[in-house]
């Protein structure tokens, strides 16, 4: 039976031979040949089921074979030539002889990367893909080479320089104490501040925020009492400044203004009382709210969303939490109807607004002009005195919920100008009445009565100019006849009753 080959290892080489494989399977007893694609190698067998071997040059991706006397293998178990890496650039090129900072390697082939080398100093590597290699330098001196080795072999050199780190120095630190709980910001200002590894009070680290060369800032730990705080980067330890931990007093809340507001918040809230300095968080029930200033009395902040309801605002800081104070949340009004939907352009008349959550109602505006006597007539009803106007407007309720929209309703309101009378064809007639009158004129197309003398006649508006009326009975004489509209009476015209 013909040598069956089922693995080799490793599976890849450089292209210019010389890589010690193993080659596993069987019959391999009394083999005359190992093969790498067309080429033959040297080679030594150790038993039925295992080759050592040395691959020739060659390049791609080849298949191994064994020949013995009773044949060649044929299965599918290849080999690769991998190409030796090749080095572009470092970043950075130069680094703290402690070492322990990220270099980033680019190039191609660093695939399967073994080893990374500075010098003679094997780096730690984090990432490696076939064109990237992020490590972590060793520490070193001097100018070094940087060398990748994959299956392939190992690449060209890059030079990388070991500079001397100084030490860090700190000359301020504000505030200089702070809550025994921690966590507030403490601004660090030094030199020589670059690539901090650790800011202590005491010995508790705190939590680095932000680090350049002049100025690291820190959420401070947890503490008691005057404590040293040193800064240590790849350079060595700062020099002390001493940081006293005070204990803090519980927050006191004794008012919110506004106290109420819209379901969707957004809205800025002040919270007055005492002992507010270095708040952590301000919840609106189990809402955090955007912590806008702060100090000892005041606080402001952006209102979270929350449901229509009463919630408990409360002020945590390194003291405690605060006494709760109540704050509502308002559904936004909304319009349905008005009574009525006309009237003069001069304004003056009373409109009565249809919706839901009126109440709080504090602004009415008909387009963009205001309202006004706004009366609360119950939570789903008010009364107000239309502004001056044109045209159709938007009527809009706004409480501290929010304002209405026209998405539900008929919140529409159109202001018309006064009707006026140019004729009366004919301006006489019967004094038993039934005579048709044509009264011309304009705005005449929301008439909605006509009176000959003040008594009522019955009409029909056909136009804008136009209107026709019956004229009533009258004693004979003459008499004024007048136009009513939503914007008022027309100008009166005469009108004479001939004699039956």
């Amino acid at each position: 039976m013909a040598p069956v080959v089922t693995s080799v290892s490793p599976t890849q080489g450089a292209p210019a031979g010389g890589t010690n494989v193993t080659i596993t399977g069987s019959g391999f007893t009394g083999a005359t040949m190992v093969r790498f694609g067309p080429n033959g190698t040297t080679f030594v067998i150790v038993s039925d089921t295992q080759i050592t071997a040395k691959t020739p040059a060659g390049t791609g991706t080849v298949q191994v074979t064994v020949t013995a006397p009773t044949g060649t293998s044929t299965q599918n178990v290849f080999f690769t030539y991998a190409p030796a890496p090749v080095l572009t650039t470092l970043t950075p090129t130069s680094g703290p002889t402690a070492g322990g900072n990220v270099v980033t390697i680019t190039g191609t082939g660093l695939s399967g990367a073994t080893a990374v080398k500075f010098g003679v100093n094997p780096g730690v590597v984090l990432t490696n893909t076939a064109t990237q290699i992020t490590v972590i330098a060793p520490a070193g001196a001097g100018t070094v080479n940087v060398t990748v080795t994959t299956a392939g072999g190992t690449s060209n050199a890059l030079a990388y320089t070991y500079v001397a780190v100084p030490v860090p120095a700190i000359s301020s630190l504000s505030p200089t104490s702070g809550p025994t709980g921690g966590g507030n910001v403490v601004t660090i200002n030094g030199t020589n501040l670059s690539g901090a590894t650790s800011v202590l009070f005491g010995g508790s680290p705190a939590t680095i925020l932000t680090n350049t060369a002049t100025q690291i800032t820190v959420s401070a730990p947890a503490g008691t009492g005057t404590v040293n705080v040193t800064v240590s980067t790849a350079g060595g330890t700062s020099n002390a400044l001493a940081y006293t931990y005070v204990a803090a007093s519980v927050p006191a809340l004794s008012s919110l203004s506004p106290t109420s507001g819209p379901t969707a918040g957004g809205n800025v809230v002040t919270i007055n009382g005492t002992n507010l300095s270095g708040a952590s968080s301000v919840k609106f029930g189990s809402n955090a709210a955007t912590i806008l200033t702060n100090t000892a009395g005041q606080i402001t902040v952006i209102a979270p969303a929350g449901p229509p309801s009463a919630v408990n605002v409360t002020v945590t800081t390194a003291g405690g939490t605060s006494n709760p104070l109540p704050y509502f949340y308002l559904a936004a009004p909304t319009l349905s109807d008005l009574s009525p939907h006309l009237g003069p352009a001069t304004g003056g008349n009373t409109v009565t607004v249809f919706g839901t959550n009126l109440t709080l109602t504090n602004a009415v505006n008909f387009g963009g002009n205001p309202a006004t006597a706004i009366t609360v007539v119950s939570d789903n009803q008010l009364t107000v005195t239309a502004p001056a106007g044109s045209g159709a407007v938007v009527v809009t309720v706004t409480t501290p919920g929010g304002t209405s929209t026209a998405a539900t309703g008929n919140p529409y309101y159109t202001y018309l100008g006064a009707p006026v009378l140019t004729s009366l064809i004919p301006s006489h007639g019967a004094d038993v009445g039934g005579d048709a009158i044509v009264l011309g004129g304009s705005n005449l197309t929301y008439t909605d009565a006509v009176f000959f003398g003040g008594v009522p006649a019955s009409f029909s508006a056909i136009s804008d100019t136009q209107v026709v009326a019956t004229s009533p009975g009258g004693a004979p004489g003459t008499v004024n006849v007048v136009a009513h509209t939503p914007a008022g009476n027309s100008n009166p015209l005469p009108y004479v009753y001939d004699p039956s």
